[in-house]
């Protein structure tokens, strides 16, 4: 099917303009008409235009390298972008790719604020301004530490004014005129066990504290369509919690970001194949997919599959950008 004719959009966002200069004034107001004006999304995409689905938006870690995007991913429900996780940088691109919609999201989750987990996040808000979003964006992710901001405070530090990287965007994040959405971040306070963190008319998000070295992260189950959906995020695979949380999964999400053997500082912040598939076959998960695929992993496939399948029976599919996964 051929894309749509460009039609114009009656309306064009309010920018709050922090700049008292006319040139940085104009070139806004021209970038919000250009972009109202653009050209209408291709065509429906096909993942998950019927049923319950898993789109890999970034398959990949924080290398160039590898060229694959960074982590991210979008879970689709009848041809509706329902859920994105993470958001690591060329993710948006991705999503555009798709032919999703930020309008359409219910809920955004963060595993934790790695920059090839969360830097492609302004952007993909940006974009929603485009599309005339009217509702409330939920946001939710850890708690912060030394190391690492809250939930709260990256977005805030993001859009809030008058310190935010982006406070000419404040209107998402504070009381103001009419023509914005608010964005909604929460800090998570997860445990070892799955705790119910969001729930609307048919869906139902989980999440457990994982340990990713010193780092506030996430393990995430999302429940919907009757379906278990389990993204591991960045962890080394110590305790229950995962295990717990992925209990029966229809599908289960891991990242395979070192080999087997690997040691030290890498091995304290990812899980290798033998605790993937303990985790896995535990849990009774009915499919596996393998993604944070960094350059120590990749072409070992061979290896990494042989080391799962010494535990676990099921289904197991390395994923790549824009992959697309059925929850079947």
């Amino acid at each position: 099917m051929p894309p749509s004719r460009p039609r114009c959009s009656s309306t064009t966002r309010r920018f709050k303009l922090k700049s008292s200069s006319p040139v940085l004034q104009a070139l806004l107001v021209f970038a919000s008409l250009s972009l109202a004006c653009a050209a209408s999304p291709v065509a429906a995409q096909s993942c998950g235009s019927t049923g319950l689905a898993v789109q890999v938006l970034g398959s990949g870690g924080p290398e160039m390298q590898d060229r694959r995007a960074s982590t991210s991913y979008l879970i689709w429900q009848n041809g509706s972008a329902r859920v994105v996780v993470d958001a690591g940088g060329g993710s948006a691109l991705r999503f555009g790719e798709t032919g999703a919609r930020m309008s359409q999201v219910d809920v955004f989750l963060f595993s934790h604020f790695h920059i090839d987990h969360s830097s492609d996040f302004p952007a993909l808000v940006f974009s929603s301004w485009f599309e005339d979003r009217n509702r409330p964006l939920p946001v939710y992710g850890p708690e912060g530490n030394k190391f690492m901001p809250s939930t709260t405070e990256f977005v805030s530090d993001l859009f809030s004014d008058p310190h935010g990287a982006w406070r000419y965007l404040s209107d998402l994040v504070e009381p103001s005129a009419e023509g914005s959405y608010k964005l909604q971040p929460h800090n998570v306070e997860a445990g070892s066990t799955p705790v119910l963190v969001f729930r609307n008319a048919d869906m139902a998000v989980y999440a457990v504290r994982v340990i990713h070295g010193a780092f506030p992260a996430l393990a995430w189950r999302v429940e919907i369509g009757g379906k278990r959906i389990v993204f591991s995020g960045d962890t080394n695979g110590e305790g229950e919690g995962l295990t717990e949380l992925a209990m029966n999964a229809d599908l289960f999400v891991a990242h395979n970001a070192v080999p087997e053997g690997a040691t030290g500082v890498e091995r304290r912040l990812h899980m290798p194949p033998s605790v993937i598939g303990t985790i896995a076959a535990n849990a009774h998960v009915r499919q596996l997919v393998l993604s944070h695929r960094m350059l120590r992993t990749l072409g070992k496939e061979t290896e990494t599959q042989a080391e799962i399948r010494r535990r676990y029976s099921g289904p197991i599919t390395f994923a790549n950008d824009l992959d697309c996964f059925p929850a079947k």
